[in-house]
């Protein structure tokens, strides 16, 4: 007897109705919600549909970028002034004893550019031709001038391990537009991962049906996705079909929601065998989109990324996290800030260039920053060299799409880059994104050991301002 047969002889119908409601049909109904949620959010009409968060790993300094400061030029090579450093919290602040940090003006050449007059500095010439269609936020503040936690706190609200990251809240609070792939997908290019690893992407205490799904740009979009050698289609559907009577039947003596997540992914992964080669494919995009973004088939890259990017939120994806690292420049800001600049260039203009030509950037919310900024001072770990630590106090994100105001500069930070002008945070960021995708951020809760938990915790405020 085979265990299909197993099975069959082992179903009643009344283990069948049991089954039905907790499996199945409970699967159903969520399905049902999901569709319904779809473009209208839970709380109120939504202005999104889809983000992509380009999230630069190790923080990349918004005064060789965006935020533009002569004032701090005039100083560079003085000793900071004890009214700026007064109360500030810096990384590695052991060193200041021993050598007072000295002022650092920028050495990169900025101009202003489109009907805004946004200042745009001379590593980024791609993005510098579409101002009109960003929004820039100056002077947010975060909590933690460690990479790893400050990462946690962007990511998913806190600098703790164990919450739910963004990306987890979203798909948990409105679901996927997507059948046969994931709701939320992890990229990742540059020499290595993020600080903090799958935690930035984790679901924490929901359930792990909403965790991101990291996704790679060349041969199997995952490891072992295709079906051993010998195995045809109709074998694996028949060997998923018992895995899945399985797994219902323990669902059904458990009651475990766990399992449900289990039976889900195992059919994603059946899905996938079909969707997930033909979503790398690169050979139905034109040689100009390719040239357009700088993508080359079958190389893992940020601009491959970025096109992969594109390709799944028009295929349904509601939230993708890419993640590009080596931003961290205590060492040495020039050369390798040069670097790492031209590798994002190009695509990230590519990107939003794109959506906005196939009629999605509207509908669609691009971010691009990382987890901190970088101090007016200068930092100095190898002679002849020079760098720039960490500042949690005033840092720029960069936003394009998603019914926000476009060419709009908001905020702004004092004339030396210390401290911001007006009061926003990371919480503000993540209740803005949440608003914008329809979402009340403090109704979308989760109860775990007594306490309703939320993405901004007890802080966050929407930023208004920004929203068309």
């Amino acid at each position: 007897m085979n265990i299909e047969q197993f099975l069959l002889q082992q179903r009643t119908r009344r283990h069948f109705f049991r089954e039905s409601g907790l499996g199945v049909g409970k699967m159903a109904l969520a399905s049902l919600a999901m569709e319904q949620a779809f473009g209208k959010g839970m709380h109120h009409p939504a202005k999104i549909d889809h983000v992509i968060f380009l999230f630069m790993a190790g923080a990349p300094s918004q005064l060789e970028l965006f935020d533009y400061k002569p004032e701090l030029t005039k100083y560079d090579g003085k000793t900071a002034p004890d009214e700026f450093m007064k109360g500030k919290r810096f990384a590695f602040m052991d060193t200041f004893a021993k050598d007072p940090p000295k002022m650092l003006g920028t050495r990169r050449k900025f101009a202003q550019y489109g009907k805004s007059g946004m200042y745009v500095s001379e590593l980024l010439p791609h993005i510098s031709k579409i101002t009109d269609d960003l929004t820039m936020v100056h002077g947010l503040s975060t909590e933690n001038f460690n990479h790893g936690p400050a990462k946690l706190y962007t990511n998913t609200g806190s600098a703790r391990n164990g919450r739910p990251s963004m990306g987890a809240w979203v798909t948990y609070g409105i679901g996927s537009e997507s059948k046969d792939l994931p709701g939320f997908v992890v990229l990742q290019s540059g020499p290595r991962g993020p600080r903090g690893g799958a935690a930035l992407w984790g679901s924490g205490f929901i359930p792990s049906s909403y965790q991101g799904v990291p996704l790679r740009s060349g041969g199997d979009p995952i490891l072992d996705l295709s079906n051993p050698k010998g195995v045809t289609a109709e074998e694996q559907r028949r060997t998923l079909d018992a895995i899945r009577d399985l797994n219902s039947m323990e669902l059904t003596k458990s009651g475990d929601p766990e399992i449900n997540t289990r039976i889900a992914q195992y059919e994603m992964a059946f899905k996938m065998q079909t969707s997930g080669p033909e979503l790398i494919d690169f050979s139905k995009e034109s040689k100009e989109t390719l040239a357009m973004y700088g993508a080359e088939p079958g190389k893992a890259s940020y601009a491959n990324n970025c096109l992969l990017a594109r390709r799944l939120v028009e295929r349904g994806t509601r939230f993708v996290q890419l993640y590009h690292a080596d931003w961290d420049h205590h060492d040495d800001i020039t050369k390798p800030l040069d670097t790492v600049c031209k590798e994002i260039d190009q695509a990230t203009a590519a990107l939003i260039t794109d959506l906005k030509a196939r009629g999605m950037l509207d509908r669609t919310l691009v971010i691009w920053g990382g987890e901190f900024g970088r101090t007016p001072m200068g930092e100095v770990r190898e002679k002849g060299k020079i760098g720039r630590n960490h500042h949690i106090d005033a840092y720029t994100l960069m936003f394009a799409g998603g019914g926000l105001k476009k060419g709009l500069i908001l905020g702004g930070t004092d004339e030396l880059g210390f401290t911001p002008t007006e009061r926003m945070d990371v919480h503000d960021v993540q209740a803005t994104i949440l608003h914008l995708f329809g979402i009340d951020h403090l109704k979308l809760t989760y109860r775990f050991q007594g306490r309703d938990f939320r993405l901004t915790d007890v802080g966050g405020n929407v930023l208004h301002k920004m929203i068309a």
